[in-house]
């Protein structure tokens, strides 16, 4: 209980710190008074991970130029806010205001202009409330249709709505008449301009958030949600209930069979999953990585139920900047020491005898892939100067919580499963030497056995995966966290079931090699996950251009393996339980 109040004290904590506040930190003003406004960056519409810096593109610079502190959640998120070229004060209108006049140089012409042909938008904050726009617009030539004209907005109208003495909500919209014509390459006169216009309304400061979660909210969109979370549920309960009946059919004929064996005659051959009770608990090959992947799995699955419980608390409201990536790597270091108590107990219950290199390969088994994927795309993102690219005091801050947090807590927690006196609970005597695994058609390999395990938990979670892709690598906003949460209990159940029926079957067809094939089979929905994403991307997004690219398979490949070694985690446990069970129910000499 202790270590749970110390992990709930060091997450408030980390939240508390995390939040970000305005320079007026009660949000409440008085007419005439100097309301923060931030640029963050500009980047292609399409491709949410490629964004740059405001000021990378030659816009009017303000008279101070200051940038804005970050948490660590907002620099992992390429969040990188600087003070913005707008002055809007509270309750000042204002009639085409003019920020600067500028020349455009040829270079700088032809900047605005590629970032118009990619839909770049921008995106500031307005005391602390978020708000986008376009940069610009292309349209046919009418003298030649088959030609473009490129045109930047030059022309800026805020909405700014408040209550009493605060301000309530923004919204920016450009004037499509006040344009500046990109198409050639010359040097350009621009007069940037913005008008402000005030409104009163009676939405309370305490509501003003609710907007941005609308959209995930409406209707149609729960009526999907809903829908997916019976179709999920109807599935999983026919085949689940399918399963069950015959499993439960099959196992009562086998106890009555084997009880039967047993009266009739001592020296009758023993068949099916009885006969081979002297290797069904042998200890698997590679007992020290398979230890190490089962306690990174634990590690991830504590991982996703603390991320649930701050979801379903209201932590992650929208554009809480930063807090899931802070939420993230606070945990994942806070849970460490349950990786390394989960690997060193398995593999002492095994009587493995090297825990230190058993413990060093449970630190790295999730981190390593994560670590090589980060120092690829970081230097991706470097190249092409991108906000996604961490700059060195973050990368600093990351390795000192590895080094202070999680490499300590994985060897406190390793040394106290090292010590557990536990033993490993087998109901039958494992015999001096292996049976010989008599030969298996194809559909019973390792492979189809996978396919067959991952294709049921997958199709259960399926529709719900659009709406996170929507929301993860695009402009959709996901709030709906309770209907997450019941999908993900309905893939733990699914994945725990498909491994126990594909478990008994291996060892009915005499195949006692059950301990990986469980861990595989419980895993390979992340298999089927990575796959979708090749249809999204190519299907259901418009992401181009190789940052973009690399970004989103590189770090889908890395969730998708966390997946494998929670879900895969999960499999063996059910897999291990029932094996337990059976083995329990019947006498074997």
């Amino acid at each position: 209980m202790s270590v749970i109040r110390w992990l709930t004290v060091a997450l408030l904590l980390a939240f508390c710190t995390n939040k970000v506040q305005s320079d007026a930190s009660d949000h409440k003003y008085k007419p005439t008074d100097e309301v923060p406004i931030y640029a963050n960056k500009v980047g292609p519409f399409h491709n949410p991970s490629e964004t740059y810096r405001y000021y990378d593109l030659p816009f009017c610079l303000p008279a101070h130029l200051k940038e804005k502190p970050e948490a660590l959640g907002e620099v992992l998120n390429g969040d990188r806010l600087v003070s913005a070229p707008y002055k809007l004060d509270f309750m000042v209108e204002k009639d085409s205001e003019i920020v600067c006049k500028k020349t455009l140089t040829k270079d700088e012409v032809s900047k605005f202009r590629k970032a118009v042909t990619k839909d770049y938008y921008f995106q500031m904050y307005y005391d602390d409330l978020p708000f986008w726009g376009f940069l610009g617009k292309v349209e046919k030539d009418k003298n030649d249709p088959s030609e473009e004209k490129y045109y930047l907005f030059k022309h800026l109208h805020f909405d700014i709505h408040y209550n009493k003495d605060r301000v309530i909500e923004i919204n920016a919209k450009a004037d499509p008449s006040a344009v500046v014509d990109l198409t050639e390459d010359k040097e350009v006169e621009v007069e940037f301009m913005y008008t402000v216009r005030w409104k009163e309304t009676n939405v309370p400061y305490e509501s003003r958030m609710e907007k941005y979660s609308q959209s995930s909210s409406q209707p149609h969109h729960l009526e999907i949600h809903w829908f997916s979370i019976i179709n999920s549920c109807v599935t999983v309960l026919l085949l689940t209930g399918f399963l069950a009946t015959i499993l439960m059919r099959v196992l009562k004929n086998d106890f009555v069979k084997y009880a039967h064996d047993e009266e009739a005659a001592d020296d009758q051959e023993e068949t099916g999953w009885k006969y081979i009770h002297g290797d069904v608990f042998r200890y698997p090959k590679y007992k020290s990585l398979f230890s190490a992947a089962l306690g990174s799995g634990t590690q991830l699955f504590a991982l996703a139920l603390f991320i649930f419980i701050l979801a379903l608390v209201g932590v992650f409201y929208p554009y809480n900047r930063g807090a899931l990536f802070t939420a993230l790597v606070v945990i994942y270091a806070l849970t460490s020491g349950i990786a390394g108590y989960t690997a060193a107990s398995f593999y002492h219950q095994l009587e493995g005898t090297n825990w230190v290199r058993n413990l060093l390969l449970t630190g790295c088994l999730f981190c390593g892939p994560l670590f090589l994927t980060f120092c690829f795309l970081n230097t991706v993102a470097i190249a092409y100067t991108a906000t996604a690219a961490l700059p060195f005091g973050t990368i600093v801050v990351i390795v000192l919580i590895w080094t202070l947090v999680t490499s300590p807590l994985l060897v406190l927690g390793g040394i106290a499963g090292k010590n557990s006196k536990a033993e490993f609970q087998a109901p039958v005597r494992t015999t001096k030497y292996p049976r010989e695994i008599p030969p298996l058609p194809w559909y019973r390999k390792t492979v189809p056995q996978m396919a067959m395990a991952g294709f049921l938990p997958f199709s259960a979670i399926y529709i719900e995966l659009y709406y996170i892709f929507a929301s993860v690598w695009g402009h959709r906003i996901y709030t709906i966290y309770s209907i997450l949460f019941i999908v993900f209990i309905i893939l733990l159940i699914v994945t725990a079931f498909i491994t126990v029926a594909l478990t008994y079957f291996q060892l009915a067809a005499e195949d006692h090699e059950w301990w990986w094939r469980s861990f595989l089979c419980g895993g390979s929905t992340g298999v089927f996950i990575y796959g979708y994403c090749l249809y999204y991307y190519y299907e259901r997004s418009d992401m181009s251009g190789f940052m973009q690219t690399s970004f989103f398979f590189g770090y889908m490949a890395c969730i998708c393996y966390g997946f494998f070694l929670m879900l895969g985690m999960v499999g063996f446990r059910a897999a291990l339980f029932f094996v337990r069970h059976i083995y329990r129910s019947i006498k074997c000499e």
